[in-house]
Parts: structure tokens; sequence; C-alpha cells
């Protein structure tokens, strides 16, 4: 076994209503920043995973997503990268 660095970032769909991204966006706003568009709050999650190759680490991370990490009907994930940790 080989331990992998699995990277996931997860968003709310960009058809659901953000209020973190809101009140984010307000308060850059306030700040100065005027020039800020929509901005949408997500999640990182890294993952350590030992298995046998990084096919395999790949496919354990996206069903965590798919039964975990990532609510199906209100986000999407986006598996960044599998790679051997150091």
């Amino acid at each position: 076994m080989t331990r992998f660095r699995a990277r996931v970032r997860v968003m709310p769909r960009s058809s659901i209503l953000d209020p973190q991204g809101q009140a984010v966006s307000h308060a850059l706003g306030e700040l100065g920043f005027g020039g800020v568009g929509e901005v949408r709050v997500g999640r990182a999650v890294e993952l350590l995973l030992d298995a046998a190759s990084a096919d395999a680490a790949r496919a354990d991370a996206l069903q965590m997503c798919e039964r975990l990490l990532a609510n199906p009907v209100t986000e999407d994930y986006v598996l960044e990268g599998v790679e051997p940790a150091a």
C-alpha cells in the first residue's frame, strides 16, 4: 500500500443561493473592494489515503465525495488531484 494525498473542492451549485458568498461580497464592498463580482464560498478537503495505486486512491476519493463529502442536491465537487504523499 502507498499513501496518497487527494484534494477535493466542494462548491454550492450555481443555481443555489449562497448566503456566505453574499455576506463576503457585501463585506468586501464595505471594505472598498468595489470591483468584486459574484462570490461563492465552498470548502477544500484534503485526504490522506492508503491505496494500491493512484487510480485506486482516485476511485476511493470519488466514492467518498459521492457518499459523504458533497451533498448531491446542493453541491458540486471537483477532485483536483491525487498524488503520492511525501
